[in-house]
């Protein structure tokens, strides 16, 4: 015979209903993932596309295919015949007759390389990001709300191609021995705006939808707009870099803090029209690198101080690594230029500009989105 039971005891079951919780942010997380890691790799190749450009730079290789042939091109030279017709090719352009007539076949393919393995890696980002985009699309794997942006990257690809090839087109002709300094600082910002932006979804798709609807209720708007000014004020001295590099006016004035021995380099606007010294004037444009740096690493500290104010532990770090990252940045600079900017220096700065803007960036995602520290975790 069964004891009575006594109406307040706990009445114990076999079997507990399992509650199920986040079944909309499961059924999407696999998409989110792979997406993410599809957009990594692209990260990764378009870092790798900015140094293989920047040595392209430094060795003066962009001129040695005078063709854009975005298919066929992917072929290179693969007789002695092909080898001898490009090289004719490249004889016919200024770089060649005004400075680089001592050239041997084998001299031309020592540069050809260089910008044939540029043009190559950015057939491999088109591929990469074409078949990854189609892929995601015919399976369903695009997260929602995220074709217009993936898309965009695709587009922002595209036209990186065609200005690169506007950008060798303009030292063709005439007596240009390299190519237009405003254009290379164009194809190279336009490649810092799409590292940029693949760096910011990689961010976003690293947390849940639900997460990021949160975390945008407690954004630090200050904060965020602290870290918006230095993204814009480091594109701005990437852009004159950029100027630096096209015309080797990082080679110009080797001493430092002052430029030829006095605080205004000589000559600053010695070319005519004066608008023209902005761009081509070697004195005028390593000084403005100069200044920009100067009055950036200045607007470093700032950020650097406000973000220490920031009540989130992930958002405070990220202000501080933007931060450690611009300091080597700015005496990495400063020996470039005393060295007279040999290529393994030069190519390290480019190196860890990318570095800095993308930490810069990160800093501004965590101002957007912080991960909230509770009182618990504290």
């Amino acid at each position: 015979m069964s004891q009575k039971r006594s109406i307040f005891e706990e009445v114990e079951t076999s079997e507990k209903p399992q509650v199920q919780t986040g079944v909309i942010d499961r059924a999407r997380k696999g998409s989110r993932r792979a997406v993410r890691v599809w957009l990594m790799i692209l990260f990764a190749l378009v870092f790798a596309m900015i140094l293989v450009g920047g040595m392209t730079r430094l060795t003066d290789s962009g001129l040695s295919i005078t063709e854009w042939r975005p298919v066929t091109g992917a072929i290179p030279p693969m007789s002695a015949a092909e080898w001898q017709s490009e090289f004719e090719k490249y004889q016919a352009i200024p770089e060649f007759q005004l400075q680089n007539k001592w050239m041997d076949l084998d001299d031309f393919k020592s540069i050809y390389w260089w910008e044939w393995g540029h043009r190559q890696l950015g057939r491999v980002i088109g591929l990469v990001w074409g078949i990854g985009f189609v892929a995601f699309l015919a399976l369903g794997k695009v997260p929602p709300g995220w074709n217009g942006r993936l898309l965009w990257i695709g587009v922002l690809g595209g036209l990186q191609g065609a200005i690169g090839w506007w950008m060798v087109y303009s030292g063709l002709g005439g007596t240009m021995l390299d190519v237009a300094s405003e254009r290379l600082a164009i194809h190279l910002g336009l490649a810092f705006i799409i590292l940029g932006f693949i760096a910011w979804y990689v961010l976003m798709l690293g947390r849940e939808e639900r997460d990021l609807m949160q975390a945008r209720r407690v954004t630090e708007k200050r904060l965020f707009g602290v870290s918006t000014g230095w993204m814009h004020f480091a594109f701005l001295q990437i852009i004159l870099g950029a100027l630096v590099a096209g015309i080797d006016a990082g080679r110009s004035y080797t001493d430092w803090p002052t430029m030829g021995g006095q605080y205004l380099p000589p000559d600053p606007f010695l070319l005519e029209p004066a608008w023209r010294n902005f761009l081509e004037n070697p004195a005028l444009v390593q000084f403005m690198h100069r200044m920009v740096g100067y009055a950036l690493f200045a607007y470093g500290i700032f950020a650097f101080l406000r973000g220490r104010r920031s009540a989130n532990a992930t958002t405070r770090a990220a202000f501080a690594a933007a931060f450690i990252a611009l300091c080597g940045q700015v005496v990495l600079g400063i020996y470039t230029v005393m060295t007279g900017a040999p290529w393994q220096v030069a190519i390290l700065h480019q190196f860890l500009a990318v570095v800095t803007w993308v930490l810069i960036i990160r800093s501004r995602f965590y101002s957007a989105y912080p991960i909230v520290t509770s009182i618990r975790g504290a």
